[in-house]
């Protein structure tokens, strides 16, 4: 095989890697093609190309983190003294929520924490090929990982998830047709119903349970925009400037509890649009 059809054959794991570690497939094809880019560019003789498209997808991930979130040069490295080792069942059982994680709460950990975490408990790279990636040693990655594992694990009070939060990744899972963030989003007995308004507008009357309801949104909501109902965070089709139908959520412990399409009027006056938390307009 020559070098681009190495490339193309790790392609999709390089794409599932960025994607975990950004939370975004869009932004994931668009470090994967840098990554090419370089490839392409270097004149440097690779040895191990797997490894080496491994550490230039990474630490791409981790430049377009830090632009997001810029993180304290201190926090990085500092070990704690008497830091225990996770129990292996307990790490792998937080691995496979890992899902939610990603698109949510660790959002809330800075790059490194997350990069860790996410090589670590999502693909099982070991702590010295995470450190390399890092530039820093195997137990200061370690610790970056056991860090961010305790925070997606016990999130502090602060670091709880507001519900706007959970709104805007729901809708953003059943936009991208990401059907394993939605059921992760979703209570096990979450529940779609309507007023009379939406239902002659056409939306559905009852879906009931969390695999039917993530079926429904998944792949849709595509033009609904994020509001406010009232003090709610929800979200509404818009047509000619003017709210037609809500989603009105109910979010209890960070999970999509239930959703209630209206399009009653007197709810419709409620709506304003909002950017996260903030109100628009």
């Amino acid at each position: 095989m020559d070098q681009t059809e190495l490339f193309e054959a790790e392609r999709p794991r390089l794409v599932g890697i960025a994607s975990r570690v950004l939370g975004d497939p869009a932004e994931a094809e668009d470090i994967v093609q840098q990554a090419w880019l370089r490839l392409h560019g270097t004149q440097t003789e690779i040895e191990n190309l797997p490894a080496w498209l491994t550490t230039v997808t990474t630490r791409l991930c981790l430049d377009r983190l830090r632009s997001r979130t810029p993180e304290p040069v201190e926090a990085a490295d500092h070990l704690e003294a008497g830091q225990a080792a996770g129990d292996p069942a307990e790490d792998a059982a937080l691995a496979d929520t890992v899902g939610l994680a990603l698109h949510v709460v660790l959002d809330r950990l800075s790059p490194r924490e997350r990069v860790a975490f996410v090589l670590h408990d999502s693909f099982a790279f070991e702590f010295a090929t995470i450190a390399a990636v890092l530039d820093t040693t195997p137990a200061a990655a370690r610790k970056l990982a056991s860090r961010a594992r305790a925070k997606v694990a016990q999130p502090a009070p602060e670091d709880l998830l507001a519900d706007w939060e959970v709104v805007d990744a729901f809708l953003a899972a059943a936009r991208t047709g990401d059907l394993d963030r939605l059921l992760r989003l979703l209570a096990p007995d979450a529940l779609v119903t309507a007023d009379e308004a939406a239902l002659r507008a056409g939306t559905p009357e009852r879906i009931a349970g969390r695999g039917e309801v993530a079926a429904f949104f998944d792949g849709s909501a595509q033009s609904a925009l994020a509001v406010f109902v009232g003090d709610r965070p929800g979200a509404a089709w818009f047509h000619l400037g003017a709210a037609k139908v809500v989603f009105d959520f109910t979010v209890e412990g960070g999970l999509v509890r239930s959703i209630t399409f209206r399009a009653a009027p007197d709810v419709l006056s409620q709506v304003v649009r909002r950017a996260g938390a903030a109100r628009r307009g």
